[in-house]
This record gives structure tokens, sequence and C-alpha cells, in this order.
């Protein structure tokens, strides 16, 4: 029996509840409740914070953990509240011109399309692009067809891009039917082209290895594979693509802006030109403590385990899957699980059943002690590098009950 890379005993989970949905919010930590907790310890003393070691040292240490796992520079990480705040910065202070556009997969998380969409009002164009035959979204999402195995998602992104295209933003890995993006070869066609590459990694980071080769910037919120609470997230950027940018504009976005020896009022400073400079503003050094630790736990075990980790349990549910009701499903997902298509998501098409039928199937995983998602025709199994083989049987051992 395989021992999961990340230790279940070091987060809260007990035999009653089975958690296989970080895709929607991931489990924290002991560790990291501890620190929140020593954390607010400080603050009720406030004279025991210190300046250089907590509001200066806590976020860059933090960046320092981020860029560990993605393989990138601390001084190329910006700390900010969200995916979606990460990607409106990179929105925002991108020099635009009237007619531009940009390129998005059809059926993307809103977080990926409302910072674009806000653009409108400059001239900037919005195009979406199906990755797939019979791809739905929106009011037809429930009636697309899932994608399948073989699927060349890549080819109709690069064969859209156009004149205009200046942008193509995409996530890593998909939030609804979990298909997994090639981002080496996005990002190598993309830079041939003077196009920049821009993803929501949300659904990737903490169980998908990183590689930012040709990526223009990269956002994701801590919350879900990253297990850590919500409310701080990253933005990685690549040097030259962040000197296009706009930089927020806060207090601490300036050379020097906490030494007080040189007086706050003095505007004549320079922007900075590492990721600070689009920081939204003064740190959320709360969430800060607990991310830090959850981003030391993940690189103390490498994603890379973690990854190989999901992919084994992922096969052992499809295996037994493929003697149930689920079979056209298990092989659908076994076949993108082999081409590598897939991240920690197994996302299970309804197939017909509508909502009431997911619907009544996750009640019943409920009564079970099973907390599974569903997401426009998709029932989402997620799993990390805590659960064990046997999380995987008891899921195979619910659904193989259900008809699909």
């Amino acid at each position: 029996m395989n021992t999961p890379p990340l230790n279940p005993a070091l987060f809260h989970l007990d035999a009653d509840h089975l958690w296989v949905m970080h895709c929607a919010e991931g489990p924290v930590p002991r560790a990291a409740l501890r620190a929140v907790r020593a954390f607010m310890h400080k603050e009720l003393r406030p004279w025991e914070m210190g300046f250089e070691e907590d509001f200066v040292g806590l976020p860059a240490a933090v960046r320092n953990e981020a860029a560990l796992l993605l393989g990138g520079r601390p001084e190329d990480l910006s700390l900010t509240p969200t995916t979606s705040s990460g990607l409106v910065a990179v929105a925002q202070g991108f020099p635009w011109q009237e007619g531009d556009e940009v390129l998005a997969p059809l059926g993307e998380f809103p977080s990926n399309v409302w910072p674009w969409l806000a653009l409108r009002a400059r001239g900037v164009g919005f195009r979406e692009v199906p990755l797939w035959d019979g791809q739905r979204c929106g009011a037809e999402a429930w009636s697309s067809a899932p994608p399948p195995p073989g699927v060349d998602p890549e080819s109709r992104l690069l064969e859209a891009l156009g004149p205009k295209t200046r942008l193509l933003a995409l996530s890593w890995v998909r939030f609804q039917d979990g298909l997994k993006l090639d981002l080496r070869r996005l990002g190598a066609a993309c830079r041939e082209r003077g196009i920049h590459l821009v993803v929501d990694g949300i659904q990737a980071l903490g169980t998908v290895p990183a590689d930012l080769e040709g990526l223009s910037a990269l956002a994701s919120g801590g919350y879900k594979g990253l297990l850590a609470p919500e409310g701080l997230g990253l933005l990685w950027t690549d040097e030259t693509f962040r000197q296009r940018l706009a930089p927020s504009g806060s207090w601490l976005s300036v050379e020097q802006a906490t030494d007080f020896a040189r007086p706050s009022t003095d505007f004549q400073r320079a922007w900075l030109t590492d990721g600070r400079a689009l920081e939204p503003g003064g740190p959320n050094l709360l969430h800060g403590s607990a991310l830090l630790e959850s981003l030391r736990l993940l690189n103390g075990v490498g994603v890379p385990a973690i990854e190989a980790h999901v992919v084994r349990l992922q096969h052992r549910l499809l295996e037994t899957l493929r003697e149930s009701g689920w079979s056209i499903e298990a092989e659908r997902l076994g076949g993108l699980l082999a081409a590598g298509r897939l991240g920690p998501i197994l996302a299970f098409h309804h197939g017909g059943g509508g909502p009431d039928h997911l619907d009544q199937l996750l009640r019943s995983g409920y009564r079970q002690g099973i907390f599974a998602s569903v997401r426009e025709g998709y029932l989402r199994v997620a799993f990390h590098g805590f659960h064990t083989e046997g999380d995987a049987d008891r899921v195979a051992g619910w659904l193989s009950g259900t008809a699909s």
C-alpha cells in the first residue's frame, strides 16, 4: 500500500468526513492553524510585533516559498488577495490599444473572464474558442459533450490566434471538466507570435509541478490545492512582461517605502521593478502566516511526489469503476489520464442524467460522509497528497452503487 506523501495526521481529517473537493476549497494543515494563532497572539500584544520580522519579513518569506514551489524567482512574485485580483492587475496594467483582442477557451471560470470583459470600454475585444466538438457553456453548459480522449485544445487555440490577439488567457486545469492544457506548447507558440500567455493556475498549483517557460503571468488563490485559507494568493510575472504593466500605485510599490528615515511625503521616488510593484497595498499578514506554512508543507514533500500519488489514486478509482455503471466515463477519463490530460480533478459527466441526477448523487455521498462537488454537468472528485488508497476505494464504493 502506498503511503500518502502528505501525512493525513497533519490535517484535521476524520473517518466521518472524506473531503474530495479541494477543487472548491482545500483543508488547511494544523501547522497553518498554529501559525495563525501565534500571529493573533502577537496582535493582542502589538509591542511584540516586529516591523522587519513581520511586516517585511513575513511577505518576503511567502514569496520565497512560492518561488520554490513555482521554480521561479522571489522577485517575480506578487502577493494578491485572489486569483481575480492578480488577473485584474494584469488586465488593468497592460498598455492596450483600441482594437486589441484577448483570446480565451470557451467555458473559463469567471475570474478569468470578467477582468477581460471589463476592458470593453477601452476598445479591447474578448473572443472565446471551443476546445472540442460539441463543447457548450453558459445556459447550454449541461448540454455540452465532455472532452474526449485525444482532444487537442492547443491546436484549436493556436489556430484561433489572430492579428489583433495580444493575450491568450486560460486555465491550466479547467474547473468543470478537469482538462489540463499543455502550457509549454502554448507558451512556445505564443512567444513566437509575440502574444502573451496569462494563466489561471488555481486548479493545478499544489498538485501539478509548475513550468513557467513561455508564460507571461500566472495567478492563483491560495485556498485550493495550496491548502491555505481564502484571502491571499500569488501572481507570478515574467520580468520583461512586468515592465510593460502599470504599477498598482500603492504606497508600497515605490522604492524605500518602508524606510521611515526618509520622509514619507517625499514623492520623488521610482517605482519598484520587482513583483511588489503590482501588490495592492499592505500585506495580509494573518493569511500570510497560514499560507507560508502550507507552502512549506508542500515544498517539504515536493509537488512531483504529490502528482504521482494523485495519478495512482485516479488510476485505482477508474479501474474499479470500469466494471460499474460508470464504465463509459471511466474509459473516457482513463484515456485522458493516460494522455496526461488531467490535473487532480476527475470530472464525471452526467451523461444525460441532468442536474437532479447529480444532486441526488451528491446527497447520497453526503450521507456516507463523502464530500464531492458538481459544476456545469460534471461530478468532480479531486485527490490530493493526503488521500489514501482507502479513500479512493471508498469513493469507488459510493459511485458503484449508482448508474451514470
